[in-house]
């Protein structure tokens, strides 16, 4: 029997789509694959992606986000680690920006399995998401109260909904590769990334 109801459901996956917006390593694995092979290269590392999306409100069910509850310093802890990592994924970004995206890149690496193992590795080490679900997941839900039906459903949609936004931007920039392909325009693409992440970082550490 289903316990979650269809607002719950709603507001968190509304909170899943600002989740998403929020540039982080997803998107620039996103980025690179699909500059370097195209949509068909980056729809390996999506699914990979979606596995790691899985993975993460599971891990926040069994009790991770209950033990950050009770030790509070854990989640202070937690938070400015997430930002640290963040500032320096852009930091190197822009250091690195005129080769990040070149072939000899674990990003951009071809082959079905390398995209999937990318895109896996991607948001597994993604501190944005993991703030996400080991935060914010309890206010959305009743944890004393959910079964392994709402279980499914809530990752579901954790994998769903960033999965839609990931394709429809690796089609996006997929169409337009030729133009990105300019090494000057991937330059550009960097530093701005390195500087969305730092930002985010920045923000995460302050609110």
């Amino acid at each position: 029997m289903i316990t979650i109801t269809l607002a719950q459901s709603f507001f968190y996956s509304i909170a899943l789509a600002i989740l998403w917006l929020t540039p982080g390593p997803v998107w620039v694995a996103v980025l690179a694959r699909s500059i370097s092979g195209g949509f068909q290269s980056s729809v390996p590392l999506v699914l990979g992606v979606a596995l790691g999306d899985l993975l993460w409100p599971m891990v926040a069910l069994m009790g991770v986000s209950y033990l950050i509850l009770i030790y509070a310093d854990i989640l202070i802890i937690f938070r400015y680690l997430a930002s640290i990592i963040l500032i320096l994924m852009g930091l190197v970004l822009v250091m690195k920006s005129k080769n990040l995206f070149g072939v000899e890149s674990s990003l951009t690496k071809p082959g079905v399995w390398a995209g999937f193992a990318a895109g896996f590795s991607a948001v597994l080490a993604n501190p944005k998401a993991s703030l996400f679900y080991m935060t914010l997941l309890p206010n959305f839900f009743d944890f004393n109260k959910i079964n392994y039906v709402d279980i499914f459903i809530i990752c579901c949609l954790s994998a769903f909904v960033p999965m839609v936004g990931n394709l429809m931007l690796a089609g996006a920039f997929g169409k337009m590769r030729s133009y990105f392909s300019s090494s000057s325009v991937i330059v550009k693409m960097n530093i701005f990334s390195g500087v969305a992440l730092i930002i985010v970082g920045l923000c995460i550490s302050l609110l």
